[in-house]
């Protein structure tokens, strides 16, 4: 067992979840193939479809770090497994589910989900450095980037809590004001993952242009380009010119709080991406969880319901909309080094 990330298995889930991974879709991939890894294994990247890309299958967010990875299981996927399949009706293909260690990650839950819905779900890596620190465990203090990277890089070598389940991209995330160090420092340590593995950042960032300026400078330090980094809660950002700004560098902006009421805001940000030949720098999610610590479902389901129909209703090509909800999110989540140019 990884004992960085000390699973919450018993020894029949362990073994459960052992026999699962054995017939869990995992397959050599052709040797011209990109890949990335979801949590019932392996499929080709062209094969992730319509995709949200920043979404929560569950989470604890808000119980103390002691307790976040424990749930009631059958509560649990009782409401999960419905809403998911709800969810693959409307047309999804993939979910890149963002619930990090120590705030709720079971990746034996995830697959069970996936398992039971066909739903593709992708996992993370990374360690979280928002809320006030509350998820960042005692020992990412002391330890060096270097060091916090080999433990995010033998998850991804290894697999997750012993099950052979391996990330699909790196979770971290900065608060607001000025960087602290230990956010610093996750940051750097996720672009050293960056560096041995082709994993993507997704970074909780929101309206901090200070850590957006941070994280630009970090990659630049290590010769890596923005591409490999996902601004994540971008739309939090009222200057819509620092958002086309980074993303004319390359980043990647997630517009990722779409809802019912929020279809018009979201449409002014497309076309302002539009306007300026960007769409292929943008990512759409809404950041919903289906089980929120227990709580009732915060809707995932936005997008295709309402966004879409409303994108093509104002203009938009289905190609473009295709563009946003297929193309980028296999571009964004290659698993690939993407160095500066």
């Amino acid at each position: 067992m990884n004992k960085i990330f000390p699973t919450v298995l018993s020894s029949a889930l362990f073994m459960a979840a052992f026999l699962m991974m054995q017939g869990c879709g995992d397959r050599e991939p052709s040797a011209d193939e990109e890949i990335i890894y979801t949590v019932t294994g392996t499929v080709g990247i062209d094969e992730l479809g319509f995709a949200l890309t920043h979404e929560h299958a569950m989470s604890n967010f808000g119980l103390d770090i002691s307790e976040a990875a424990y749930y009631d299981e059958t509560e649990l996927l009782s409401q999960v497994i419905p809403y998911l399949r709800k969810v693959k009706s409307l047309g999804v293909d993939t979910i890149f589910d963002c619930t990090s260690p120590y705030f709720g990650r079971r990746v034996d839950l995830l697959q069970q989900m996936a398992d039971s819905t066909g739903l593709q779900i992708i996992t993370n890596t990374g360690i979280y450095g928002a809320a006030d620190n509350r998820y960042v465990p005692g020992y990412a203090y002391d330890a060096t980037a270097s060091e916090l990277a080999e433990m995010w890089v033998e998850e991804f070598e290894v697999g997750i809590d012993g099950t052979g389940i391996k990330p699909g991209f790196v979770k971290l995330a900065f608060d607001e004001g000025t960087p602290s160090e230990i956010e610093k420092k996750l940051f750097e340590s996720g672009v050293l993952t960056h560096l041995q593995t082709g994993l993507t950042l997704a970074v909780h960032t929101g309206h901090n242009p200070e850590a957006v300026e941070t994280q630009l400078r970090i990659l630049e330090k290590h010769g890596v380009s923005p591409k490999a980094w996902v601004w994540v809660h971008a739309h939090w950002d009222a200057d819509i010119d620092l958002l086309i700004e980074t993303a004319s560098k390359g980043a990647w902006i997630s517009l990722d709080g779409a809802n019912e009421e929020n279809i018009e805001k979201f449409l002014g940000y497309l076309e302002r991406f539009r306007t300026e030949n960007l769409l292929d720098r943008v990512l759409l999610s809404h950041d919903g969880d289906a089980y929120p610590a227990g709580g009732e479902i915060r809707p995932f389901d936005a997008i295709p319901r309402y966004l879409v129909p409303a994108m093509r209703e104002n203009g938009f090509a289905d190609a473009e909309i295709n563009q946003i909800m297929i193309e980028n999110p296999k571009e964004a989540f290659r698993i690939k080094v993407k160095r500066a140019e």
